[in-house]
Order: structure tokens, then sequence, then C-alpha cells
């Protein structure tokens, strides 16, 4: 297990990693801290072999992490200073760059960064506790951590607007229906059932799930014709 200021990271002999965030008292809220964390946690399973994918959970009973560290707004001389603060490392670009499965386990509060977060995992389970927002926009802002862009290609656009738009909360129930997550299950159950899911994925041999990663992420931003291209050549390296 490694320590810092506001994650854990502890990496397993079957390969499979965990990151949580580590700040229940602020109910894991995103500050400055957390992204330096996050960050150095990334760059660790994205370069070391022997991960083979990612868990990402939130510490504490009340939340996964309830979005940008308020606090931290209220500190600096205005808000668009306090986003740059967070926007120097480009945590999002760099977590794209992972090629092993990510997976999110949600809990409780999932809102504004937290939303976020688990919208650049490749897959993500809910516990029957978690309620979601994206509430920026209600602020007077717009999300600044790919919201606007993640959420309109995991959901139809539509949907996308109505979250973003009116800033309202959805349950576990409404994600699942929106097609968000994978399952919603007991808070008791939350951790077996994302480490299951993980490992099920694991046991595809890692050259194939590089490369389907590679062929959904790449190809969304693609014409047809040129994604079905791009998936061509990718599956001929299998035979």
């Amino acid at each position: 297990m490694s320590a810092f200021a506001t994650v854990a990271y502890a990496k397993f002999d079957d390969g499979i990693a965990v990151l949580t965030l580590d700040r229940p008292e602020a109910l894991n809220a995103f500050n400055v801290q957390m992204r330096d964390d996050v960050y150095a946690v990334l760059k660790a399973v994205r370069d070391d072999p022997d991960v083979r994918g990612l868990l990402v959970r939130g510490a504490g009973e009340r939340a996964f992490c309830v979005g940008a560290d308020l606090k931290e707004f209220g500190s600096a001389p205005s808000q668009a200073i306090a986003r740059q603060a967070r926007w120097e490392r480009d945590v999002w670009g760099l977590w794209l760059t992972i090629d092993k499965p990510t997976v999110a386990a949600i809990h409780g509060y999932c809102l504004g960064s937290g939303v976020e977060i688990a919208s650049v995992c490749d897959l993500r389970v809910a516990a029957d506790d978690a309620v979601f927002g994206m509430p920026e926009v209600s602020l007077g802002l717009i999300p600044a951590a790919g919201g606007t862009q993640l959420l309109p290609r995991l959901l139809a656009p539509g949907r996308a607007l109505d979250i973003l738009l009116t800033g309202r909360r959805f349950t576990a129930t409404d994600a699942l229906r929106y097609g968000f997550i994978t399952s919603a299950v007991p808070v008791d159950q939350l951790e077996s059932a994302a480490m299951t899911l993980l490992w099920t994925a694991l046991q595809a041999p890692s050259p194939a799930l590089t490369a389907a990663k590679r062929a959904v992420r790449e190809g969304l931003d693609l014409p047809l014709a040129q994604g079905l291209a791009l998936e061509r050549r990718l599956a001929g390296q299998f035979t």
C-alpha cells in the first residue's frame, strides 16, 4: 500500500491495482493536492507492466467524490484561478492514455468531478445508495474536466444535456437505465461486484484488451468508414 496525502494506492499480485480517493472528511472532494496525487498514481499504473487493471473507489461511507473542493474556490482570488490551478496537470488526458481496463466502484454522492472521474473509467458499478449529478451550470459554471465531452459519448446527447443543463440529481436505478453504469448492487456488495467485473475483463489477453479500448476511444472521433478501417488494422495484428 502506497500512501499519499489524499489518495491511497495498492497493487496486488494478481495484477489489479486499487486507487482510493481518501478524503472522507471532505466527502472525497477533488482539490489540487488530490490532482497531484491522482496524477502520480495514474503514471504508475500506465508505466508499470505488472499492473493489468485499475479499480477506483472512494473512502468512507458517504461519497465516491462530491466534485471540486469549494473551499479552494473560497480561498482563491477567483473561481477562474482556482480552476486554473487544477488544470495545470492534465489528469484526464493522462487517464485516457492508460491502455488497461479501469473500473469505478461508486457509492454515495458522485457529483461534478466525481461523475467525470467515473466517466473516464471504462466500466462503472454503483451501489444502490449512489446519487449522481452535475451541478456546475447552477453555480454559473460549466464542467471543466471532461463532463461536456464524456457524458454525450456515454449517453444519448439529449440525456447528457438534460443532466448538464438542469443539474438535477439521479439515482443508481436511473444511471442503470441510462446506460451509465453496468449494474447497481447493495452497498455491501459493491467492491466485490466491481472487482469481479474487472477480473472478468482481465481474463482476456492484454493485447486484445488494449486494442479494443483503442478501437472504441479513437473510433468515436472518426467517421464510420475510418473507424471501421481502424478496427480492421487493429484486428489484423491478431491474424
